[in-house]
């Protein structure tokens, strides 16, 4: 899974590469031809837009770097953790809810996709079936119960 996302980070990288090495300078060279750079408009959103790119950058290699570490082996096969398929009961709720633990860049809430770092991911980290998360959301503590797990090594992936 990791893999997937850092296809897709190392992708993003190449596009803001090429903008910082090709368009860029290339926009800032036109709008400096225009003359008074104190008042340039388009010279001064150019510069600004290098210096996002610049930051986006940073954050997309310290993420790859990050991304590069994790050891799949080290996930434990009993409880839960990255990759893992966990059915819960709400009790908030009275409802079953299914989640996948997945990378902040693949989470998706409404596809049952949470990140790990996530209140409720946090909160199911580590927690085996019959075991009970507490989740502190913004309207009030929720119980749930781990009913059913799939981990990632028992994922047919």
């Amino acid at each position: 899974m990791p893999e997937q996302v850092m296809k897709r980070l190392q992708e993003e990288i190449k596009l803001l590469e090429y903008e910082l090495t090709t368009e860029l300078p290339a926009e800032i060279k036109k709008a400096v031809a225009l003359g008074d750079l104190s008042e340039n408009a388009e010279y001064h959103m150019a510069k600004q837009r290098q210096e996002f790119v610049n930051a986006r950058l940073g954050q997309l290699k310290r993420r790859m770097g990050e991304l590069a570490m994790v050891n799949l082996v080290n996930i434990p096969a009993d409880k839960v953790g990255f990759g893992s398929t966990v059915t819960v009961y709400d009790t908030s709720k009275d409802e079953e809810l299914k989640y996948q633990l997945v990378t902040s860049e693949e989470s998706d809430v409404a596809k049952g996709l949470i990140s790990t770092t996530s209140p409720i991911g946090r909160a199911l980290l580590g927690k085996k079936i019959g075991d009970t998360a507490t989740v502190v959301t913004p309207n009030g503590k929720r119980e749930l119960e781990v009913l059913k797990l799939v981990t990632i090594h028992d994922s047919p992936e």
